[in-house]
């Protein structure tokens, strides 16, 4: 996308007040944010065609008792990776984690950031709730709709 073309959704943006808007060419897509301590965000995308997946293999059995131990959240409160890229639990290593285990959220608020093609992407939560679980690991790559946290 043309860089004249962002600058312009820029100034649009900032005249009308807009929170956000978003852009889509073909294959390219732009979404501009407004954030409240600063400048506009820019996050420029290129869909990913996901690989075709292998059929599954036999799987091992699993013990009952294990299977009781942890039950699975369930999907309505997940938070999901919306993109490809690193996942981060804090703001700059050796900070304190944007949330943690048993901590109550808000919508809007923070909750990672995941790094792609050297953007850093704050994730924020969609729902209000106690984050029950964090089922990233810190620094290690996330894929498109990998479950991030468990929300109740």
């Amino acid at each position: 996308m043309d860089i004249r073309k962002i600058k312009k959704l820029i100034e649009l943006l900032e005249e009308s007040g807009l929170a956000e808007i978003e852009i889509t060419e073909g294959e390219e897509s732009v979404r501009i944010a407004r954030v409240t301590q600063g400048p506009p965000a820019i996050t420029h995308t290129i869909p990913v065609h996901a690989p075709i997946a292998a059929p599954p293999a036999a799987a091992p059995a699993v013990a009952p008792a294990a299977a009781e131990a942890a039950p699975a959240p369930r999907n309505e409160n997940l938070v999901t990776a919306p993109m490809v890229g690193t996942f981060y639990a804090s703001p700059a290593p050796g900070a304190k984690a944007f949330v943690e285990v048993g901590q109550e959220v808000r919508v809007g608020q923070v909750l990672c950031i995941i790094e792609a093609m050297k953007m850093m992407n704050q994730i924020e939560s969609e729902r209000a709730g106690k984050v029950v679980a964090v089922l990233a690991k810190n620094g290690e790559p996330v894929e498109f709709g990998q479950p991030l946290f468990a929300i109740e």
